[in-house]
């Protein structure tokens, strides 16, 4: 696995969300129910930046047709959407976070 840093704890709000570029990738940075997730940055139905949107209830919700997905594991909880959304590993190490690209 490569890691590559993506800011310290800090940077990242609880139950708000942060789209990044890596690897080519473009990534999703989630907190949420107290820990970080990394997930793929767009919805499976229509193809919008999840990052636009919300987590509501816990959930990330995307904003152009209100599908929810899990963030620990990705999945659709609630249409539209049918697929879950690809999954990443991250780490926090010393107050810095990490996402596997």
């Amino acid at each position: 696995m490569t890691f590559t840093k993506v800011g310290s704890e800090a940077d990242f709000l609880f139950d708000r969300m942060t789209g990044l570029e890596l690897g080519g990738k473009d990534i999703l940075v989630a907190k949420a129910k107290g820990r970080f997730y990394a997930l793929g940055n767009r919805c499976t139905h229509e193809g919008c930046r999840l990052s636009n949107g919300r987590i509501w209830d816990g959930k990330i919700r995307c904003p152009c047709h209100g599908s929810l997905f899990d963030p620990v594991t990705g999945k659709v909880l609630q249409g539209p959407a049918e697929k879950p959304l690809p999954l990443y590993h991250l780490k926090v190490e010393n107050g810095q976070v990490w996402v596997d690209t």
